[in-house]
């Protein structure tokens, strides 16, 4: 049995504006822009999340070491769930950094051209 006409696929090009969209993501400059965004951002994501995950593995299956007491009632597994916020504001203080640095002025330059161009 054949599809209704309207769920068949239409091969209709693209608009003007959609072709210079599609010609930004093809290029190079904006290729160096994704490279330079998942080479940072997948790297810390997956360092987080392996804290994150060997605290909780830590804490299901080290109770002894993780209930040792380091200063008064202060244990082992307070400091590391405390070192969880630490983690993570210091990756957003750090990404920030980075963003200022590397990606920003690479995607300033990218919406500028496309601004020059009368797409954005």
């Amino acid at each position: 049995m054949s599809k209704p006409a309207e769920y068949e696929q239409a091969s209709v090009p693209p608009t003007d504006r959609e072709a210079a969209y599609l010609r930004v993501l093809a290029s190079p400059e904006f290729q160096e822009l994704r490279h330079k965004y998942r080479s940072w951002v997948i790297p810390a994501t997956i360092a987080g999340l392996t804290f994150y995950f060997v605290y909780v593995f830590m804490s299901t299956y080290a109770v002894d070491f993780m209930s040792q007491k380091v200063i008064g009632n202060v244990n082992v597994g307070l400091i590391f769930g405390l070192l969880q916020f630490v983690a993570t504001f210091a990756v957003t203080m750090a990404y920030v950094r980075y963003a200022d640095r590397e990606l920003d002025p690479r995607s300033s330059k990218i919406r500028d051209e496309m601004e020059a161009e009368g797409l954005a």
